[in-house]
């Protein structure tokens, strides 16, 4: 009972606006409650999984009965619960495939969804709010390992270009209400994303649930061989996304700068050696063809990680054992 007055004196506190983390004795205290957008998918319901671990409160709230894309709704929802905290993993995702056919919904949904919470935040006086946003904001041909200042310094990756304006005005955004009004909110840019929850529908998955899926079905069919998109050289960083949320609670706790933050484990393989091993996990013994008229993407997306470091992060899941979770995570609840 002492805890909910507590909380309620703390919203009237901040009924009149914003009031900025940065002033008070620790930014996430404890048993903060902390709304999760987006607590479905794959980013938030980890970031829901390790906040009660924690001994955070996770606020969450179904699509059906809030529409993020509504300013308004997420206005009144906020100004009702009034949470010390938001984490904003709410996005329209999906892989090279999803992102080159239907630009639109990345663009539009994904700016929709940031303007809404984040406006929605400081109308509520929430003094703490985490964005994700994702490696693709930085230039095709960025330096590796990718700095955040690499960020507007050169042309995006054609394939996702739409996902990545709209996260790079949620930086922006971020940086504008640090800059006007003093809000202690900050951005991170977390790199390729894999665990339990993730997305296994050829049309809209990553490279990593796609691979597992389609190696199951070529292993389940004895297909003799299976063809890859592109040319498998590609080198990409890939990080579990239960290590990404230990690095986003990390981040609420510590870091209030106006920069973004990378998050990554900073190793990167090749497409083709992360086929090598999934095939491995699933047991597909047959060949692997690769069609390099599919495009291959940005050539290499590896992430410099030392700002995050500083705050003592470290990843702890191994790539194969973490592919190998997802794939019995993907046979219990959907494979076959």
């Amino acid at each position: 009972m002492t805890q909910r007055r507590e909380r309620g004196e703390s919203r009237d506190r901040r009924a009149s606006g914003p009031e900025p983390a940065r002033d008070a004795p620790e930014l996430l205290p404890a048993g903060a409650r902390v709304f999760v957008a987006g607590h479905r998918g794959l980013v938030g319901s980890a970031v829901v999984r390790r906040l009660e671990s924690e001994g955070y409160e996770a606020l969450t709230r179904d699509r059906a009965a809030l529409d993020l894309r509504d300013g308004a709704a997420t206005r009144r929802w906020l100004r009702a619960e009034r949470p010390d905290a938001v984490v904003l993993a709410a996005a329209k995702v999906g892989g090279i495939m999803a992102n080159r056919t239907r630009p639109v919904p990345f663009l539009e949904d994904n700016l929709r969804i940031q303007l809404s919470v984040l406006a929605g935040a400081h109308a509520a006086g929430v003094p703490r709010l985490l964005f994700l946003g994702s490696s693709c904001i930085y230039p095709r041909h960025a330096p590796q390992p990718i700095p955040e200042e690499a960020l507007l310094t050169g042309p995006l990756e054609p394939t996702n270009q739409a996902y990545a304006l709209a996260k790079i005005a949620g930086i922006q955004q971020v940086w504008g209400y640090r800059e006007q009004y003093g809000a202690a909110y900050i951005s991170a840019m977390p790199t390729n994303l894999y665990g339990p929850g993730d997305t296994f529908d050829l049309a809209d998955s990553h490279v990593l649930p796609a691979l597992i899926r389609r190696f199951h079905e070529a292993a389940r069919a004895g297909a003799p061989e299976l063809v890859l998109w592109g040319t498998g050289t590609p080198r990409r960083e890939f990080l579990h996304v239960d290590d990404l949320a230990r690095a986003c609670v990390l981040l609420l706790r510590a870091y209030d700068e106006a920069s973004p933050v990378n998050i990554g484990c900073g190793e990167d393989l090749t497409i083709a050696e992360l086929a090598g091993t999934v095939r491995e996990v699933v047991g597909y013994e047959g060949r692997i063809g690769w069609d390099p008229s599919r495009p291959d993407g940005t050539p290499r997306k590896l992430l410099d990680v030392r700002r995050l470091r500083k705050l003592g992060f470290a990843p702890q899941i191994p790539l194969a054992r973490g592919i190998r979770e997802t794939y019995e995570w993907w046979l219990r609840h959907e494979g076959g």
